[in-house]
């Protein structure tokens, strides 16, 4: 391994530059067991890349050696003892997405060597047709795994915008920070002002209370599942589960291409939902708002959330047609554009115009947003 600094950055760049940089380098790789290693791992995916281009590898290793030849399992365990956890993520994806190295999610074994996270379920909700027996039964238990790990997550916001809120008419002895009476609690202690350490001495905290939902709400949810709408569907799935489990509220879940599923019955297990739903297809919203329609008993306390792109392949007007109709009868409609933690929509913008003009309210909010969202509406 190379050992002055030099050096070090020259064989970084060996490394990613790979091993036809090897003489212009000038073999800066070294003889070290560390680099090498690193650089046979690296090139047994990367150097598919040289593949059809008509490159020579002229590179004639000691003992007329090419590339180690690894069965999936060894090489991903060689990836995951040789670098650090967010560096595997990123090699596990370009093998999956680059290289369609689908071993990886149709052999038991590999995914036992993979690491559970949000970018694996994604993975998985892409090739899960291709999985059966064994290994479709790993797959759901990592999916069941990184959704939990999600639920929790959302929940916290959840409950946090959910909370109720706060009644400034009215106190309460529970102290929970966020509904600290600020301007109350100064003016009741300045008398307890320290001037040599500058500070307020805090003897009385006040505390608002906050208003408890009592009224039942309808959340109807219709989630398209185009193929570019993964995250939103992800997220969609976990959030309705979490929304069911308030006290108050009631979820029917729709997934919508061209055809449409009710998955109201298993709102509460959203692994069943993502191991069962089907990406890609057309979109056809119209159908899905007007399947929606027929699920409304409560107008007034019913919302739509619509988790779309906007790229409507249906007749237009249906869709409008179905949106003023809910508003008309005093429903809340959401258009939600995004539904993932970055919020960064790809969306028909002018559709959405069209959306908001025909009464309804659209947003590329994340899951927490959208908590906060549907917190302000039913208090």
């Amino acid at each position: 391994m190379p050992d002055n600094p030099s050096e070090l950055a020259l064989a970084r760049w060996r490394l990613i530059l790979g091993r036809f940089a090897e003489q212009s380098l000038g073999g800066c790789l070294g003889q070290g067991p560390g680099y090498t290693s690193m650089d046979r791992v690296l090139d047994y995916l990367y150097g598919r890349e040289y593949r059809g281009r008509g490159v020579r590898d002229d590179l004639a290793r000691e003992g007329g050696a090419g590339s180690s030849v690894f069965a999936i399992p060894e090489w991903l365990g060689h990836v995951r003892k040789l670098f650090p956890r967010d560096t595997v993520e990123v090699i596990q994806r370009h093998a999956l997405d680059r290289y369609q190295m689908t071993e990886l999610v149709t052999d038991p074994e590999v995914l036992k060597q993979m690491e559970p996270n949000y970018d694996l379920l994604k993975t998985l909700m892409t090739f899960k047709g291709m999985m059966k027996g064994p290994v479709l039964e790993m797959a759901r238990k990592i999916v069941r795994e990184v959704v939990e790990e999600l639920r929790r997550k959302l929940a916290k916001q959840v409950k946090q915008a959910m909370w109720g809120k706060l009644n400034r008419k009215r106190r309460t002895h529970i102290k929970v920070f966020r509904n600290l009476d600020i301007q109350r609690t100064i003016r009741d202690n300045l008398k307890n002002y320290d001037p040599e350490r500058q500070q307020i001495i805090l003897d009385r905290l006040h505390f608002f209370s906050r208003t408890r939902h009592h009224m039942p709400w309808h959340v109807i949810m219709a989630i398209d599942c185009s193929g570019s709408m993964l995250d939103s569907v992800i997220h969609s799935a976990v959030m309705a589960g979490i929304f069911n489990g308030l006290p108050t509220v009631q979820v029917n879940l729709i997934a919508f291409d061209t055809e449409i599923v009710d998955f109201s019955g298993h709102v509460n297990d959203p692994t069943e939902l993502l191991m069962s739903v089907q990406l890609g297809g057309g979109t056809d919203i119209g159908g899905a708002l007007q399947y929606c329609e027929q699920l409304v008993r409560s107008p007034t306390r019913t919302i739509v959330v619509l988790v779309t792109d906007f790229f409507e392949g249906g007749p237009a007007g249906e869709m409008l047609a179905s949106i003023k109709r809910l508003k008309e009868a005093n429903a809340k409609v959401l258009g939600l554009a995004a539904l993932d933690q970055d919020a960064n929509p790809i969306y028909d913008h002018q559709m959405a115009e069209r959306c908001i003009d025909a009464g309804a309210e659209v947003a590329a909010l994340t899951p927490g947003k959208l908590a906060e969202w549907l917190a302000n509406v039913i208090s």
